[in-house]
């Protein structure tokens, strides 16, 4: 579906659900607005809780499904719709989710869909959505079968095409850990409570967890569960984060004294994470977006905890450095997100094939503006949330070929899979995101 920016929008003082779903599913596919960019808005025409709940369950859903319920509605319409009415096409799509993937009512599904089209003042639409979803419910098994690639895992095929060929073996195993429902992971702070504890702490209360055992604080929930109910959460006991990203601050071995960096700070987990191992570090948190940053300093302030946090570019280091070297720098630099698709399955939506070559760019110039800032015989951590190779072993290949003063430090862990530089978390591995870690010694 390729979407030209329309005026209509829902106009209705109460507006209609599904109209309001299908407007953000409209912006996140062609204006390219992520979820977090537009939900919370989307959101805010709703009162009630449970609607609040099931608007973010069918965007979220639609987006995870995008490239199946596409390759399902192009088999449904006569021809494709005017690039002018692709408000209604969105309206279609969000139909079918409900009617594949939820467990509403048809008839609820499909009367509120149909009726959502006019608050897009276009009544002309209620017979073609009505007969696109009746067909749908009548033919599903049929519709279901003989779907192109795209439609068969629910990515992009340029998507597949790119993890077929660096993982082959793991192909259908990545596609379908992207498709799931992301764990509720925790981070327990050792600095507070011991992750035993924790897990007594939740058992006694009837809260189902494990522990994630790559990780020294990590546990996943059974279920998913507001924060605020849960215990300790308030006083800093603990915070939601993935076992993943937990394991960046655990491979700086930092140790009492040390002058840490944390690049690319927010939203401060990994800042937080460093300092509950070690409290007795100077640490400094920067990051370009100081909206962002903020929530860094209120995690940090939720936690009982300090950092020098900065607003800059942190490649433009003359604007920021005060000219003291590190001992430790965590580089968690901005990458295509592939690896947390199942969190955030509007990327696939937003992200293009040219994009990663221009991340790769980004992330070297990143890597050589922070490493003179370290210290001799001092350790930088390179971290992403991808699974893309020229985003991490191709990068670190690249910087090292630059810098012969630089030596990768082996990782000697179990968990993941070894790369020529570095290590990979698939999607899934460990009931965690995807992951690309590589240490540097200076």
């Amino acid at each position: 579906m390729k979407m030209k920016k329309n005026k209509n929008q829902t106009t209705d003082n109460h507006p209609n659900l599904r109209a309001i779903a299908a407007k953000v599913l409209y912006d996140v596919a062609e204006n390219g607005y992520s979820l977090a960019d537009c939900l919370p808005t989307a959101s805010a025409q709703l009162s009630d809780p449970r609607d609040k709940a099931l608007l973010q369950a069918l965007c979220y859903g639609a987006c995870r499904w995008f490239f199946r319920l596409d390759a399902i509605a192009l088999k449904l319409l006569d021809k494709p719709l005017k690039q002018k009415d692709n408000d209604i096409y969105a309206l279609i799509l969000i139909g079918l989710y409900q009617l594949m993937d939820m467990r509403i009512p048809d008839y609820a599904a499909v009367t509120e869909t149909v009726d959502a089209s006019l608050y897009f003042k276009k009544p002309w639409a209620k017979g073609l959505i009505n007969g696109v979803l009746r067909q749908y419910q009548r033919h599903m098994d049929e519709l279901n079968e003989n779907l192109p690639l795209r439609g068969i895992y629910a990515h992009p095929d340029w998507m597949i095409g790119k993890i077929k060929k660096h993982y082959p073996s793991d192909l259908e195993n990545i596609l379908d850990a992207n498709n799931q429902h992301p764990p509720f992971s925790l981070r327990v702070n050792q600095k507070r409570i011991q992750r035993d504890d924790y897990l007594k702490l939740l058992s006694d209360q009837g809260i189902s967890a494990q522990c994630i055992s790559e990780t020294h604080a990590g546990i996943i929930l059974e279920e998913a569960i507001d924060v605020l109910q849960l215990p300790g959460f308030s006083d800093g006991d603990i915070s939601v984060q993935d076992g993943a990203a937990q394991l960046a601050a655990e491979l700086l071995e930092l140790a009492p004294g040390q002058h840490v960096l944390d690049a690319c700070a927010a939203p401060g987990g990994k800042t937080a994470h460093m300092l509950e191992l070690q409290p007795d570090i100077s640490c400094v948190a920067v990051d370009h977006d100081a909206e962002r940053l903020i929530s860094v300093k209120e995690n940090l302030q939720r936690l009982q905890l300090s950092a020098t946090c900065i607003t800059a570019d942190v490649a433009k280091t003359e604007k920021w450095w005060d000219g003291k070297l590190f001992d430790r720098i965590l580089l968690d630099a901005p990458c295509s997100a592939s690896g947390v698709i199942r969190r955030h399955p509007d990327i696939k939506l937003l992200r293009r094939p040219t994009d990663i070559a221009e991340l790769a760019s980004i992330q070297l110039e990143l890597l050589n503006a922070v490493w003179p800032l370290l210290k001799p015989n001092g350790l930088l951590v390179y971290a992403t949330c991808s699974i893309f190779v020229e985003e991490n072993t191709h990068v670190l290949k690249q910087f090292l070929t630059l810098h012969p003063e630089a030596k990768e430090e082996k990782i000697a862990a179990t968990w993941g899979i070894d790369c020529e530089i570095g290590k990979q978390i698939l999607p899934g591995m460990h009931d965690m995101d995807g992951f690309y870690f590589a240490r540097l010694r200076k």
